[in-house]
């Protein structure tokens, strides 16, 4: 699957759910995303291939995080995202990356609202690289707030968009 052509500006936005069976269309994209941004994710490139590149592995992958989402441009697969459920009905956005090629252009926004609106009014979080600026305005942007360290790296920062923040959000926009 070749995107490093993009689409046209302006095309419409589409967001896939992908079944468990559509693994290797995930697959293609998060080995996309471990490549063009490492230091993004809490995995590696080289954990995700060679002997770690099994199609039960990625299966399982599918199968352990509840929504898996392609965003797709002109017919072409340009981004992704996930969300899982924590223990405590938050939920977790998680994977969200746009390819070079496609950035600018509203697949950010349409993969954070396709989480925003799966989790049905429950806050959700998501924790970010701290020096990476352009997705913490992004995330500013869609009623998020820095809420400190993550808990599973102290190098990320943990934001949160509230069922509040939502609501002073829409309250802005309606100015």
């Amino acid at each position: 699957m070749d995107i490093s052509q993009g689409a046209p500006p302006g095309a419409a936005v589409t967001a896939r759910v992908l079944t468990v069976d559509e693994w290797p269309i995930w697959r293609e994209l998060r080995l996309q995303a471990l490549a063009d941004a490492p230091e993004a994710f809490g995995s590696t490139l080289a954990e995700w291939t060679g002997s770690g590149d099994s199609p039960d592995r990625w299966r399982n992958r599918l199968r352990s995080v509840p929504r898996n989402v392609v965003l797709y441009t002109g017919g072409r697969p340009v981004g992704m995202v996930g969300g899982q459920i924590l223990g405590d009905g938050m939920v977790e956005l998680i994977s969200l990356w746009v390819a070079p090629c496609a950035r600018g252009r509203g697949i950010g926004d349409a993969a954070i609202e396709h989480i925003v609106g799966w989790a049905n009014g429950a806050d959700v979080s998501l924790s970010v690289r701290q020096d990476n600026l352009r997705a913490q305005k992004l995330y500013a942007r869609h009623g998020f707030v820095h809420e400190g360290l993550s808990p599973d790296d102290p190098s990320e920062l943990r934001f949160i968009r509230r069922r509040t923040n939502a609501a002073d959000l829409h309250t802005r926009h309606m100015m």
